[in-house]
């Protein structure tokens, strides 16, 4: 709003406006808007969370150092969406059909935290969506994802390219190697690449769930890798920088630049009122924004194979949680395969 008043109305009649077309200048300011936001709004979104007696429920059998964590005000991933959605709206684009991806993703995946948050708030216990649900709700709003980017490529705006880091020459086309194989099956060929986007921003927002927790560990990783995201949205839609790395040049993703500072500032905001002593945790309203705008981000900017080096914290915590889940089911099972056998 504040680009399309300053730069496109005005910069003709005021001359020092035209400093708003720089995407550098006007990331600095989303980032610092961010901030602020998160700074001014955080303390009314807290009060408002008490006043309704939003806090966080912790299961008896947790660790008992976590019980004293009760009743911390949860859900204040609102205040993230909140402090990255608006330095969006008025320093970006509003043109760019980019920044609307990343808006619709982080509000998608904010939705289905709230809805996740809301439900064990309403039973008060420490289960929301059964985890089914949760992913299905994900994989859903990854295809709507791949679809739009799908869209954009018949007008040339993007590619399914697929970029492999440290072998640049190497970028196959998922969707164009399927046309050529089975030109027959057409419909079909789309489905390697709806099903790899699906799964690749699925996977990132459960990530950075998983390493939320109940410490909140989540949001000092997401500064780094947000910060990570800033440098190649830039750098990706930037002639000379381009060229240079040999990345693919995509210079309406620029924009997406501003986006991720205000993830930054947003990030760095709540973090003041996330650290010890927690005032509030983001709950899966935050957790699943944040990790779905950046599996969105990588796959906007071709570097989806990068992501597990961008968050190598969310993945190893991914990783982790999948090990221990299986390896805690495989000793229930050996034990009952056990036990009958003695029988």
């Amino acid at each position: 709003m504040l680009y399309w008043l300053l730069f496109v109305k005005l910069q003709h009649s005021v001359a020092p406006f035209r400093i708003f077309r720089y995407v550098t200048f006007r990331t600095a300011f989303a980032s610092l808007t961010a901030l602020f936001t998160a700074m001014i709004v955080g303390p009314l979104v807290i009060g408002r969370l008490r006043d309704f007696q939003i806090g966080q429920f912790i299961r008896e059998e947790g660790p008992k150092a976590h019980q004293k964590k009760a009743g911390t005000p949860t859900m204040g991933g609102l205040l993230i969406v909140i402090a990255i959605i608006v330095p969006t709206l008025l320093w970006a684009d509003l043109t760019n059909r980019f920044v609307w991806i990343a808006v619709f993703s982080t509000c998608a995946f904010a939705a289905i935290g709230f809805a996740d948050d809301y439900s064990k708030v309403a039973h008060r216990r420490n289960l929301g969506l059964t985890a089914r649900a949760k992913f299905a709700l994900q994989i859903a709003t990854g295809i709507v994802i791949a679809s739009m980017l799908i869209a954009m490529q018949t007008y040339g705006m993007y590619s399914t390219k697929l970029i492999v880091p440290f072998f640049k020459q190497y970028h196959p086309d998922l969707v164009l190697q399927s046309l050529e194989r089975y030109p027959h099956l057409w419909p079909l060929a789309f489905l390697p690449f709806i099903g790899f986007v699906a799964l690749v921003i699925a996977f990132s927002s459960n990530a950075v769930n998983l390493t939320d927790g109940l410490d909140g560990l989540a949001i000092g990783c997401t500064v780094i890798a947000a910060g990570a995201l800033t440098v190649l949205t830039y750098v990706s839609g930037h002639a000379t920088f381009a060229t240079y790395l040999e990345l693919q040049r995509m210079p309406q993703v620029a924009e997406l630049t501003i986006f991720c500072g205000a993830m930054v500032g947003s990030s760095i905001g709540f973090l003041w009122y996330n650290a010890h002593p927690a005032e509030v945790f983001m709950g899966d309203v935050g957790s699943l924004a944040l990790g779905g705008a950046i599996g969105t981000i990588a796959v906007i900017v071709k570097q989806e194979l990068l992501l597990p080096f961008i968050g190598g914290v969310f993945v190893i915590e991914a990783v982790s949680v999948i090990l221990q889940v299986g390896w805690r089911r495989s000793t229930i099972i050996s034990s009952c395969l056990a036990g009958r056998s003695r029988r």
